[in-house]
Parts: structure tokens; sequence; C-alpha cells
């Protein structure tokens, strides 16, 4: 058992032993997958949810409760975007650490990226991130590389680790510049049913950036990175999509020109999905102030006619996910001057509560869109088994409280590191209870 004075982790596993009946009550029950959103009892047997009905069945009257009152009851949320740094810079995060601030986050799953040290870029490393996660308060789905190393030049053998439970491949931290090893890989993909994850990236423009390019940057005198490093590598990676009907998925979308692009390629009919992030739908490169190297990220954060055009894109669907692209540093590697400040930021512990303030009761999107983009969305995506609580399906609940008001503060989180864009900011809503397999492994407060 892991304490903080935010809440309370719990490792889900009790010997193997089957996990009691649990019955959540008085809660607002939201599932899009099935069209459900309104009070309802949401039992949960031997690891799968056995109903939700308008009452308790009669055969749970003795079970173990939880009221739910004032709350949603929502699938287990899925992060399909996170750095979880084992193995290699356990300085950082560990599997162990960065699972129970998932599980704090309201996340009841993420899906690791292969920028490890090693690189995921075989089996056998999978099935070390596999085995590390067994006992952990949520489940993990490895991502293996696309290409060998990340090097962006062989590929890795992409049959064996989907074989041994890789869900995804990506070279996530690292654009696949070579267009033919990139057409073969969505070539190959094709043959696992799997999703090619596109870190769309033009380098030649990007390289020595450090922002976004535009008046902040000028202001600033920081070399930026201008929007047009990633509209050219979307836009690739999508008519090679279309050319071999591969399935891809964009990660962390920040500009509006990626944002058309994907919406023009649904409506073609190109098999793509994307993504963006709570910090892109939050901050500007006007938030970075006076140098806040916590607001430092890869992409970078844009003007604020992107920020609009990522709401718009969440709004119609032309976004499919909110995720977290969780990447914690050292202090050592942050407290620098910004341009030697490393990219990235921590999320697992923020985004249900970014989505809940910024999108969810600014009328952005509605509670059931919210979870579909947060739960039923990366399920989809991914192939996997939950984003519904409809019976038979595994027993991974998430409790919202969505009127609980909080601040940020990083010190009180479970992640190893700090390096949040959100510090100091008032949010609303959080998670209440983090269910899995049918176990509670948080409780806040």
């Amino acid at each position: 058992m892991v304490k903080k004075n935010i809440g309370t982790v719990t490792y889900p596993l009790t010997n193997g032993m089957r996990a009691e009946p649990l019955v959540i009550i008085n809660g607002r029950v939201i599932d899009p997958e099935q069209g459900i959103d309104g009070t309802r009892a949401v039992v949960l047997d031997g690891g799968a949810v056995r109903a939700v009905a308008e009452n308790v069945p009669p055969e749970y009257s003795g079970a173990g409760v939880i009221d739910a009152a004032g709350c949603w009851v929502v699938p287990g949320l899925v992060d399909m975007h996170v750095h979880l740094r084992e193995p290699g810079r356990e300085d950082k995060e560990t599997i162990a650490t960065g699972t129970q601030a998932a599980a704090a986050g309201g996340f009841t799953a993420v899906a690791c990226m292969p920028n490890t040290a090693p690189v995921l870029d075989e089996d056998s490393k999978i099935r070390y991130v596999i085995q590390r996660g067994e006992d952990c308060p949520c489940r993990i789905y490895p991502i293996g590389a696309i290409t060998k190393g990340l090097e962006g030049e062989e590929l890795a053998p992409m049959g064996e680790m989907v074989d041994t439970g890789a869900v995804a491949v990506s070279d996530d931290g690292k654009p696949v510049s070579n267009s033919s090893v990139m057409r073969n890989a969505f070539n190959y993909s094709k043959s696992f049913n799997i999703p090619v994850i596109c870190h769309s990236e033009e380098s030649t423009l990007s390289a020595k950036g450090h922002m976004n390019e535009g008046l902040v940057s000028t202001r600033l005198g920081i070399r930026g990175i201008p929007v047009v490093a990633e509209t050219i590598a979307v836009s690739r990676d999508i008519l090679l999509a279309e050319y071999t009907r591969a399935r891809i998925h964009i990660a962390h979308v920040s500009t509006a020109g990626s944002v058309r692009l994907v919406r023009e390629a649904k409506a073609r009919g190109v098999n793509v999905t994307a993504e963006t992030c709570a910090h892109y739908i939050t901050l500007t490169d006007e938030d970075i102030g006076m140098y806040d190297t916590n607001k430092k990220m890869n992409p970078p954060l844009r003007t604020a006619v992107d920020r609009e055009a990522i709401l718009a894109g969440l709004a119609d669907g032309t976004i499919d996910v909110i995720a977290s692209d969780h990447a914690p540093h050292t202090p050592e590697e942050k407290d620098v001057e910004f341009d030697n400040a490393a990219f990235g930021v921590i999320g697992l512990e923020t985004s249900l509560a970014i989505a809940l303030t910024m999108l969810v009761n600014k009328g952005i999107l509605t509670p059931a869109q919210m979870v579909d983009r947060m739960s039923a969305a990366p399920n989809r995506i991914l192939g996997l088994a939950g984003g519904t609580l409809k019976a038979g399906s595994p027993a991974d609940v998430t409790v919202i409280d969505p009127s609980v008001k909080w601040t940020v503060d990083p010190s009180l989180f479970f992640s190893k590191s700090r390096n949040s864009p959100f510090i100091g900011m008032e949010l609303t809503g959080a998670a209440a209870y983090t269910i899995l397999g049918g176990r509670v492994v948080y409780r806040r407060g």
C-alpha cells in the first residue's frame, strides 16, 4: 500500500484470490458504448461486470457497497500515450510509480511508449515490461518500436512483439524520416491488425528549436519549431496510410493544420485516428512566461488559434483521444536554461481534471463525449476489451467526483517526477475511486 495525503493506492492482487462481489450504487453511470447516462447500480463480481441495473439484483444484496452519490461511474479510463521510463531511466519514473500515478489519475490501463533504454524493439523487452506490470494497480500495454533502436532504418520484429503482447508500434520521440521504411511498416502492420502510432515531425525543420516559432519565440530570443514541421509529417503519414490502406494514429496533435488534415482524411475514408494532450487543450506559447521549462515539450505549445482548432476537433470527433504524453524528467533536467532543458511534462494525475475543467465544464464536450475520448476510443483503437460496462466486460471502473476542487501540487503526486505544466492551477474534478478487476486500487482522501 502506498499512501499520500491526496489518497491511497493499493495493489490489486491478493494471492490470486477471486475479487469479492462489489456493488456501486447511486452514481450517474455514463457508458457511451451502450448509450447509458443515468442513475444505475453497477455490479462487479469475479473480475467482470455482471450487471448495470436500476436496482441491485437480490443475489447481490450482501455484496460490498460503494455509495457513488454525486459521482459519475464510467468504464475505466485508458491513457494510450505514457512514458514509464523503465527500463533504463528509473531515476525519472518506474513501472511501479508510473502505475501508481495512473491509478490516482483514474486510469485503469496505460499504453507505454518504447523509447526506454534499451528500446522496446524485440519480444524479450516487451515481455519484461508485461512481467514487471503484473501486480501493478493498473494494466500495462506495451507499444513496440517501429524500427530497431528507434534509428529509423531497419524494421523491428513486429510480429514477435505483437505475439508477446505489444498492442501497437511507434518510434515516438523520434520521427521515421525515411518514407520507404514507414511505408513498409504500414504494410507490415496490416498483417497484425495493429495501429502504427506516428510521431509526426519533419526533423530538418524542427532541429535545434525549443518552442513554437512565432511572436513569442522572437520576443524571448528562443529558436522556434514551426507548425509546418508537424503538418508536413502528418500529411506524409496520412498519404502513406491512404496508399497502403493501413491503420494509423497521429500522436500529440498540436496544430490547426494537423486537425484540418485529419478531418479531411477521415472524410475521404482514410483509416486514421488522432489524439491530443491536456497541455494543448489548456495552454499556449504565451504561457511559457519567463522561460518556464515545465512548459517545454515536443511538439511545443502553439498559439491560441491552434488551441481553438484542437478544441473544435475534439468537439466534432476529428480528434478521437485525450492522452497525457506523460514524460517524467528529473529536476536536474528541468532546472536549467530553457534551451538546455529536456522536452516533456507529466500528466497522469492531472489529465482527467483538465478534461473536466477545460472541456466539460465549459460545454465543449458532454460528459459522455469525454468518457469516449478517455475510455471507449483508446480501447477501440488498441483493440482492448474495456471501454464499456457491458455485462461480461472487465470490472475496470473509474468513479469520478466532478465537483471536488483542488490545486495542482506535484509534491503530492505519486509520480516520481514533478515537471507538471499546471503547478498552482485550480482544477475541478478528480477520480474518487479507481477499480481494477473488481478491486479498489485507489481511493481519494
